[in-house]
């Protein structure tokens, strides 16, 4: 039987746990990623999507539960996980092509073969000609692509982004997502996304798992059998649409009713 490349197992994360108020923002929070999957988190702001990311890069640690990667326990960051956050995170004093390769540096691979393999994936998100610029000289797409393409560069098994696609326009945001699809076909990677957006979920995912509000439990797990590449005029896209509407309306409701309580 094969291994899952992700595990969680009765995941539970709370912060300031010794304090007067301890935040709990994920609870028994239990799910599989299969190899080469790619895997949707959806739910309000707050309910711990991000935090459950940073959990599987090994960035932090759960306060019980157990996190398991090829069956065996998580332990610590990993080139085999990688992450991309909302900000591309580029160095700005290095070329495109020099911050695509930095990982390959870091693991002593040459400069010829590190600059060979980021050309090949700078090539793969349609940034070839712009090899030399700065982070600076690009828009924040092309940003964006290029911080894919670092990521991928490392050959990870498993990917996180968390909310990658959210500060670009809407035509922008399509045009990525292509991107992304193109790339994790490419790579089989698995891949775990946070996104506030139920037409990207619809739009990339193998599975949408969906999470109340804090503290972040999954609701439920959608399994998307649209075929590629995936129309929202459909009407079975349109169907799966206002589902996950219904599902996340209340949680929605929830955490604005928490935060207001909150405030005052």
């Amino acid at each position: 039987m094969t291994l899952p490349a992700i595990e969680c197992r009765n995941l539970n994360k709370i912060w300031n746990a010794q304090s007067h108020a301890p935040l709990q923002t994920l609870k028994d929070v239990s799910f599989c990623v299969g190899r080469g999957e790619l895997n949707v988190l959806l739910g309000p702001s707050g309910c711990g999507k991000s935090t459950l990311l940073y959990l599987i890069a090994g960035l932090d640690e759960p306060s019980s539960g157990q996190l398991l990667c090829d069956g065996e326990p998580l332990q610590g960051p990993s080139p085999e996980r990688g992450m991309i956050f909302q900000e591309a995170a580029l160095y700005p004093w290095l070329n495109i092509l020099d911050n695509v390769g930095f990982g390959l540096s870091l693991q002593g691979i040459g400069k010829a073969a590190r600059n060979a393999k980021a050309m090949e994936l700078l090539e793969a998100v349609g940034l070839q000609p712009f090899w030399d610029k700065k982070p600076s000289e690009l828009s924040g797409g092309m940003r964006q692509r290029a911080a894919m393409a670092r990521a991928l560069c490392m050959n990870p098994k498993v990917l996180m982004m968390d909310e990658p696609f959210a500060a670009l326009d809407i035509q922008t945001r399509s045009k990525m997502q292509d991107y992304l699809i193109a790339l994790w076909q490419r790579s089989q990677a698995s891949i775990l996304l946070v996104t506030h957006s139920i037409e990207e979920a619809i739009g990339l995912a193998d599975n949408i798992l969906v999470f109340t509000s804090r503290p972040g439990r999954i609701k439920t797990q959608i399994k998307v059998e649209l075929p590629r590449p995936r129309n929202p005029r459909d009407p079975a896209f349109h169907q799966l649409q206002d589902h996950l509407a219904d599902l996340m309306a209340d949680e929605v409701n929830r955490a604005f009713a928490e935060q207001e309580s909150a405030h005052f």
